[in-house]
């Protein structure tokens, strides 16, 4: 009976851990991808789209303070199918208004799609754009060729095509 209450313990203290983890991991509260899985925050800008270069993916779409954005295979043509559970681990990119091009960013490729709650989110050459909760810094590229939520992710070149490794 000793043995089975302190394995439970030890149960609850792994999941509080690991739940912990996930739900916040830098103390950002600013809603935009990193320390908060929510993509519930309304931008209170214009997004602004850059480019930089990641190391064996070359240059590639991130935001404004360099975080690495994704497309997703199972998305149409300015239209977003990652709601719900797969918009916590994957946040849109969401705008007040028109997307900004950065460097390297052609502004004729950057658009705004309205997702099914009305925020707008921001496209590349027709992929909607998402950040990653696995990347808590920027720069880094964790969900890269990720399969998750029925299909694949990728990270986009300036073109706004999909990179793979």
């Amino acid at each position: 009976m000793k043995r089975t209450a302190t394995a439970t313990t030890c149960a609850a203290a792994l999941l509080a851990a690991v739940l912990t983890g996930c739900s916040d991991n830098s103390g950002d509260t600013s809603g935009d991808g990193y320390g908060s899985t929510s993509s519930s925050a309304s931008p209170s800008k214009p997004a602004t789209v850059d480019t930089k270069s990641v190391g064996k993916l070359g240059t590639i779409v991130v935001d404004e303070k360099g975080r690495t954005l994704y497309l997703f295979l199972a998305d149409k043509k300015n239209k977003s199918n990652c709601t719900g559970d797969c918009a916590k681990a994957w946040p849109p990119l969401l705008s007040k208004g028109d997307a900004k091009a950065g460097k390297g960013v052609d502004q004729k490729l950057l658009d705004i799609t309205k997702r099914s709650g009305g925020e707008e989110q921001v496209t590349y050459n027709g992929h909607p754009l998402y950040y990653y909760a696995g990347d808590t810094k920027p720069g880094q590229t964790n969900g890269q060729a990720l399969d998750q939520f029925g299909a694949e992710w990728y990270v986009l070149n300036a073109k706004g095509k999909q990179v793979e490794d």
